[in-house]
């Protein structure tokens, strides 16, 4: 059974994304959950865990940050918490907060997701091994590798079917640091909707932003495997993951819809993939082109 995961960027959209037919939401607060919508604080997730246990549905709570001392000493009474609120597990991919959940002993599993690291089936089975009941898989990786690992796996690996690709990320204030330096005073958050241009290409607009983790730079297109979800699932990946973070509130919502319709028709037998790519070029936003990113490239040309 397919597993729809969509990023939720507060309690409203949560709401609106499990009825549109997401099965799973995926959620964080800063400063444990890197690239997400929005930061929500614990009331709104456990005010988001009820409205998907009322629905028979699952919340994971992103935990991904590379964690420093002080976000460390941190975790414990976050993860105690989350655990007490319910939700059904996280996703880490620092090694020290596995540690912390061992050692707290608490009943929250986790998916292991250390962004562009997951790229083997041998990785993933060292966490599988050590608790893990899934991982994350990089969005470097082909349709290939994926299929490669997934056959060599006994649980669940994310596939990103819809959204951007972080390409560089940096704890320091890169662009505050910019407008300092040229004295200006403006906004670095996401909803500037600032870009980059690559000198050397006029049409290339890549979305940069700043927020309490950093600087977050995604690439120019927008990742789609509409065209490839019939293979993806007959070679049993199953978790299919739509993120949120460039694209707010009903517009992501639309599209949420459209791939949960898409993922029932596979389940179904009647998936036409030419009809479902049709509909959503008329969702998609006209500033974002839609690709499917290293998915369909050889390994040898990746590499």
């Amino acid at each position: 059974m397919i597993n729809l995961i969509a990023t939720a960027e507060s309690c409203q959209q949560a709401e609106a994304l499990l009825d549109a037919g997401a099965d799973t939401l995926l959620v964080g607060s800063h400063p444990f959950g890197l690239r997400l919508p929005h930061s929500l604080n614990l009331n709104e997730i456990e005010t988001i865990r009820t409205m998907a246990h009322d629905r028979q549905k699952k919340v994971t709570v992103a935990c991904n940050a590379l964690l420093h001392n002080q976000q460390i000493d941190k975790l414990p009474a976050y993860l105690s918490r989350l655990a007490e609120i319910g939700v059904d597990a996280v996703t880490v991919g620092d090694p020290g907060a596995v540690f912390i959940l061992e050692e707290l002993q608490l009943p929250l599993p986790y998916i292991y997701d250390a962004e562009t690291l997951v790229t083997s089936s041998r990785q993933i089975s060292f966490w599988l091994k050590r608790g893990a009941v899934g991982a994350v898989a990089a969005r470097e990786l082909t349709l290939t590798e994926l299929k490669a690992i997934q056959a060599s796996v006994d649980k669940p690996v994310e596939v990103l079917v819809y959204g951007p690709t972080c390409i560089h990320q940096s704890a320091r204030p890169l662009l505050t640091n910019y407008y300092h330096y040229v004295g200006l005073k403006e906004s670095v958050a996401k909803d500037r909707h600032l870009l980059l241009r690559d000198p050397k290409n006029e049409a290339s607009q890549y979305p940069i932003y700043e927020d309490e983790d950093g600087t977050h730079i995604f690439s120019t297109v927008d990742l789609s495997l509409m065209s490839e979800l019939q293979e993806a699932y007959d070679a049993g990946l199953h978790t299919w993951k739509l993120d949120g973070v460039l694209l707010r509130g009903n517009a992501f919502v639309a599209i949420v819809r459209l791939f949960a319709e898409a993922a029932r028709a596979i389940e179904q037998g009647h998936f036409i993939a030419a009809s479902f790519c049709n509909r959503l070029s008329t969702l998609q936003p006209p500033t974002r082109p839609i690709g499917t990113g290293f998915y369909l490239k050889d390994p040898k040309d990746v590499h």
